[in-house]
């Protein structure tokens, strides 16, 4: 039957339809925009540089307390992306995301690679440091990893680094690139463990803060930043108490050791004469390490920072040469992780010439050659989350438009998982001593801890998505085109789980 035909028959065909399109026209069935063919002296180096559970509460996202500098002038040298997500809240299979290209429910990293819960990616992923070795790169890891197999995920050098000390990981970086061989374009993927909570766990006395990062008082070489607790921005999703007020003082803390190694890396750089024509990404695997934020497929979950400088002469995302230098050029497509790979391939100049592996490969699409503008045609992405640490099987699958989102709790029987350290963690007690029905932000404790099998959310309206729409009448008609598009894009990527929707 035509697609004139279809349109005719009904107006349920004709709602299919119109999700089928929007679907068709965000899936990886289109192949992503780029394929420039560059000369070996022309490719740019790149780094793609990833923090550990931090949230966009960034000085040049708005927060007015937190000491950035050195983000903040990468920010003003490029283009900061508003509206950047995760595809999953959860270490392990987030890092797979970004080094695949490809939803972890597909490539296999359903949680996390380390210890006993010995999640890893299927031998087929073809990863994005394997597609760029092919291409010519040098490919160099220095941090946390947290991936697996290696043979998957395999970088030509692996740097030693202390990942709580982002200065001297950029100090080995520079030794390295002091001493390498640069016939070939580098591809660097620098990643710390800041701001993931560290030692310092305490349960028993919520009035001391677990810590972020094992030494409070600091690391050698990365100058110390203290803050007030009276002094930061208390989010939305977090009770504004003593205690929480402490934990993001000690948060902001590790965010500014992150701050100081991104300048010392970017020195690097620009000491060895290689700045300029390096593309610099930078952003997290997900958001904060708080409940309600990490493991979590709401906004301060999923929401992430993203940072790009392209390199000098880079025309794909707009003239930044007449953008004013203390301002970053803003972009608000919806991009998300899954997208990171097919762009920084083309960043290389090798999108759509890799030997047997064509773009469709991927479940994203390259935005390295989206134009500056206010707003984008990219108005939907994609999350699915199944497990963080092996005991917490709570699997989510997410819609998330730019008004609307539907998260869709498939394992809704069961009381919400907490990973070990947001249970330990001090804001998390504080409130949960006191009852059920104390408030954590705008949620009760009972309200996160049982949740629906669907919820349904207008950000326009309720951006700190407390209001469930899901069995309101009027939303009838917006959930079962939600439900039909999560269907489709379940059924586009192989997605396991798609078979809950028949039984259980």
């Amino acid at each position: 039957m035509s697609l004139f035909a279809l349109l005719r028959v009904s107006p349920i065909r004709i709602s299919l339809v119109h999700v089928f399109l929007i679907h068709f026209a965000s899936s990886s069935w289109i192949l992503p925009t780029g394929g420039q063919t560059l000369a070996d002296d022309e490719r740019p180096n790149i780094v793609l540089f990833v923090t550990d559970d931090q949230s966009p509460n960034i000085g040049c996202y708005g927060n007015e307390t937190i000491r950035t500098p050195n983000m903040d002038r990468l920010a003003s040298e490029g283009v900061l992306f508003r509206n950047a997500y995760c595809t999953t809240a959860s270490c392990s299979a987030s890092r797979s995301v970004i080094l695949s290209g490809l939803h972890n429910h597909f490539n296999g990293q359903y949680g996390h690679q380390h210890s006993y819960h010995h999640f890893q990616s299927f031998d087929r992923v073809k990863s994005l440091p394997v597609r760029l070795t092919e291409a010519g790169y040098e490919t160099v890891r220095i941090g946390k990893y947290h991936v697996a197999p290696e043979s998957v995920y395999k970088f030509d050098v692996q740097l030693p680094g202390n990942t709580r000390n982002p200065v001297q990981m950029s100090e080995v970086v520079g030794r390295y690139l002091a001493s390498r061989d640069d016939s070939k374009p580098l591809f660097l993927y620098f990643c710390t463990s800041d701001p993931h909570r560290g030692g310092g766990t305490r349960t028993d006395l919520p009035h001391k803060p677990n810590a972020f990062g094992n030494k409070l008082a600091g690391y050698e070489g990365v100058p110390s930043q203290y803050y007030n607790p009276e002094e930061v921005a208390v989010p939305d999703f977090l009770p504004d108490t003593p205690v929480c007020r402490a934990e993001l003082a000690m948060y902001y803390q590790s965010v500014s050791r992150i701050d100081a190694g991104l300048g010392k890396l970017t020195e690097v750089f620009r000491n060895a004469g290689i700045y300029d024509r390096s593309a610099f990404i930078f952003t997290s695997d997900h958001g904060m390490a708080f409940p309600g934020g990490k493991t979590t497929l709401y906004e301060p979950g999923m929401n992430v920072p993203m940072i790009v400088k392209p390199p000098a002469g880079w025309q794909g995302l707009g003239d930044l040469s007449s953008s004013n230098t203390n301002k970053p050029v803003e972009n608000h497509a919806m991009i998300s992780h899954v997208d990171l790979a097919p762009t920084i391939i083309d960043f290389a100049g090798a999108l759509g010439r890799e030997q047997g592996n064509p773009p469709r490969d991927f479940h994203g699409k390259s935005w390295a050659r989206l134009a500056k503008q206010p707003k984008s045609k990219r108005d939907v992405v994609y999350a699915s989350h199944t497990f963080h640490e092996i005991q917490m099987y709570y699997p989510m699958r997410v819609v998330h438009r730019r008004r609307y989102k539907l998260i869709w709790n498939i394992a809704h029987g069961l009381p919400y998982p907490f990973a070990s350290d947001l249970w330990a963690a001090s804001t998390w007690q504080d409130r949960y001593q006191q009852g059920m029905q104390t408030l954590y932000g705008q949620r009760t404790v009972e309200s996160y801890i049982h949740r629906p099998e669907f919820e349904l959310f207008d950000l326009e309206k309720d951006p700190a998505e407390v209001n469930n729409l899901a069995d309101s009448p009027e939303h009838a008609e917006l959930l079962a085109e939600l439900k039909d598009e999560m269907k489709a894009f379940q059924k586009s990527t192989k997605d396991p789980w798609i078979m809950k929707w028949n039984y259980e």
